[in-house]
């Protein structure tokens, strides 16, 4: 499989700095760009565009917390996660509140009033509004959540600064790949909620 951080340049690590990644792909994809290429032969035109393509997607995985870290996961193991979906300790409460508040609000804005009365809109507003703050406040949970990951990361980019390289035999027993994982899919948990609430939120604003 590819190797998105050897790709990128970039060391096996679970966290990255954001900027830093995006003005290496930068950097990368100019050597790429179209324009340094435009008389060149069509095998070599055809040879960039692969290789901006795999830079592109290279980027597209890293610069995704919970992307990066399956791939990485799988780069160590050297096989995909498995039950990725199996819910992470510590996340149940906010699993089912999450999941309950969004099914209400699905509720909610499939409920149209039947009465173009003025006091009738200002309540529908009124609740509109009171779902919007239930929903906010949620979501500013999600994003302590993901506060407190991205905080485990940086603590778990120690480990792979001082295991041996790849492909070092003892590199695996050396890496905490289980709290990696656990990590892992608790961002992915983070990141689906997100989209969940953005876009009941979304419509409610509308």
């Amino acid at each position: 499989m590819t190797d998105c951080f050897a790709l990128l340049q970039e060391p096996r690590r679970p966290w990255l700095d954001a900027d830093a990644l995006k003005t290496r792909f930068l950097e990368l994809s100019a050597t790429t760009h179209p324009d340094r290429f435009h008389g060149g032969t069509e095998a070599e035109r055809a040879e960039v565009n692969a290789r901006s393509a795999e830079l592109n997607a290279a980027y597209n995985t890293l610069k995704e917390t919970r992307d990066r870290l399956f791939h990485l996961l799988e780069l160590e193991r050297g096989a995909p996660s498995r039950d990725i979906q199996r819910i992470p300790a510590g996340t149940m409460d906010l699993f089912v509140e999450i999941g309950q508040s969004c099914r209400d609000a699905d509720t909610f804005l499939a409920t149209t009033p039947n009465s173009d009365s003025p006091m009738l809109k200002l309540q529908r507003m009124r609740q509109a509004l009171e779902w919007s703050d239930r929903l906010m406040g949620l979501q500013r949970q999600v994003n302590a959540r993901r506060e407190t990951l991205e905080a485990t990361l940086r603590d778990l980019n120690a480990a792979w600064e001082s295991a041996p390289p790849p492909p070092a035999p003892d590199r695996i027993q050396r890496l905490p790949l289980e709290a990696l994982e656990d990590v892992a899919r608790a961002m992915s948990y983070v990141s689906r909620w997100t989209s969940q609430l953005q876009e009941r939120l979304g419509h409610l604003a509308g």
